[in-house]
């Protein structure tokens, strides 16, 4: 706009989009509209996934809260131990925290796209059940992954002690 501020309207047809994925069961196409429209506390995106494919793998937040929207197409939720049919219209809800680990895969022949919302808090812990990670993401502003101050993804199976590496010395013992 003329003033400088953003304007808080957008068109669905506007959004650009960016190729994202790995391997052979991640693929689809992202677009943010969050800084576009000049959210602070929420992202935003419209997702486009391609027929047999998922955006991100089975994963659970422990600060944030997503919710999406079903704008065309059909595909499953993957939601904890359960699976449900997904088609236009529904909207889906997904609080942070253990055993809601979540999941969208396109299970139909035709391109699924769906509205992601998600509280855009940091620090930020996601657990990836089927794969045993854990990752953590702090400090950063928007999506761009290398803005953020740490971004870390390893296997549970790699944690170590508290006090492992820490040198001895006149505040052994204290602290948490």
């Amino acid at each position: 706009m003329a003033d400088g501020t953003v304007k808080p309207v957008m068109n669905i047809d506007e959004v650009e989009f960016s190729e994202m994925g790995a391997g052979s069961g991640f693929e689809a196409q992202r677009g943010s509209l969050s800084a576009k429209i000049g959210a602070e506390k929420l992202g935003y995106a419209v997702v486009v996934v391609p027929p047999g494919k998922a955006a991100w793998p089975f994963h659970t937040h422990y600060a944030n809260e997503e919710m999406f929207l079903i704008l065309e197409g059909s595909g499953t939720l993957r939601y904890g131990e359960a699976e449900y049919p997904l088609r236009q219209g529904d909207v889906i809800c997904c609080p942070p925290g253990p055993g809601r680990a979540r999941q969208i895969r396109n299970t139909s022949d035709a391109e699924l796209k769906y509205l992601a919302l998600s509280t855009a808090l940091t620090p930020e812990v996601a657990e990836y059940p089927d794969s045993g990670k854990v990752g953590v993401i702090c400090g950063g502003p928007g999506e761009d992954m290398s803005k953020y101050t740490l971004v870390m993804f390893s296997k549970k199976s790699d944690a170590v002690p508290y006090y492992e590496g820490e040198s001895e010395g006149e505040n052994e013992g204290e602290g948490e």
